[in-house]
């Protein structure tokens, strides 16, 4: 006869691989403990949101001008020591690599989740020091309403614990030529030889769905 003991353990085992599996992926976006990133293909009907926001210069930008080109987008700000460092200098690391390579044809996008703290100013002054080149990078804000649209449209959860500190969701989204998200990575364990491949991809395929 089994103990009560047992089928008390086995229920409980169950019950956290239920609430395992139910758990959002952002809910693991700046914690020690995340999972290994997950890079997933997007459905091809999934268009990313059209925004308008402003830059490090304070100046409009229209996401829709990126029409044509790979998008590279994260979401990051400026007073975090966790992740955001080193999405930036991976984001910084790509830049230089594609410098000399498919010149306008793909653009990174760095859009903060700390509207509070990053104004243009200091956008600016962070990208300064990881060596940002302008014109193929943005760096974007804008007021807390216009943000928690575009973080909505890309599924980014956003909690605020204080000022310059703040939880969000750990996304890098790779966006082709017709504006369509082809490539998701969750967390910081991506790298950059994975988006090197995924805009290698894209730019073989001028644009048209992947298989992969």
């Amino acid at each position: 006869m089994v103990s009560r003991r047992l089928i008390t353990s086995k229920r409980r085992g169950a019950l956290w691989l239920v609430l395992a599996l139910l758990l959002p992926v952002d809910l693991y976006a700046h914690v020690a403990s995340a999972p290994q990133t997950v890079q997933v293909a997007a459905p091809p009907n999934l268009k990313a949101p059209d925004f308008t926001l402003l830059n490090q210069e304070g100046e409009r930008f229209v996401s829709t001008a990126l029409h044509g080109k790979i998008v590279v987008l994260d979401f990051i700000y400026t007073t975090c020591t966790d992740v955001c460092p080193l999405f930036t200098a991976n984001f910084a690391q790509l830049q230089r690599t594609l410098k000399n390579e498919n010149k306008g044809a793909i653009f990174f996008v760095s859009i903060t989740t700390d509207p509070e703290v990053d104004s243009p100013k200091v956008l600016k002054a962070y990208a300064r020091r990881y060596g940002a080149d302008f014109q193929s990078w943005a760096f974007l804000t804008g007021t807390e309403a216009q943000l928690k649209e575009v973080w909505k449209g890309f599924g980014i959860r956003v909690i605020r614990k204080g000022r310059g500190l703040v939880q969000h969701t750990s996304l890098t989204t790779v966006i082709d030529q017709r504006g369509m998200r082809r490539f998701n990575y969750f967390g910081e364990k991506w790298q950059t030889n994975d988006l090197l491949n995924d805009m290698s991809t894209l730019l073989d395929k001028k644009g048209t769905i992947s298989d992969r």
